[in-house]
């Protein structure tokens, strides 16, 4: 049984291409077995320092956070295939832990007779 684990995957690209980029990366991601949770724009930002890629500098990249669930052999083809896509720049995964959810014990009713008194003294 392959255990599923929680990433955040984290990428950098050349602006114009950025509807491109995403789906091609959300469908490559979704074909090796992850289930997409989020997808959050970081917006388009200053790159800490040049980055050389495919025969060109960057200095500036769009970036994105993607919230996952895949299994763990997902780090390295991913990794591989976007290492190959010429609007990507950097990409990571960050493994997470998903919070655990408790599950609600009900509602407590509230006296409003005590709240009223308590406030006339």
């Amino acid at each position: 049984i392959s255990h599923f684990l929680f990433f955040f995957f984290f990428f950098i690209f050349l602006k114009p291409e950025t509807a491109a980029v995403l789906k091609r990366t959300v469908e490559a991601l979704m074909e090796r077995g992850a289930v997409v949770r989020n997808l959050e724009n970081l917006g388009e930002r200053s790159l800490p320092y040049k980055i050389s890629k495919h025969k060109e500098r960057h200095r500036r990249g769009g970036y994105f956070l993607i919230d996952l669930e895949g299994p763990p052999s997902i780090v390295s083809t991913m990794m591989d295939h976007l290492g190959r896509d010429i609007d990507v720049i950097r990409r990571a995964f960050v493994k997470h832990h998903a919070s655990k959810t408790e599950e609600c014990s009900g509602i407590i009713p509230v006296n409003y007779e005590d709240k009223l008194m308590a406030k006339k003294k």
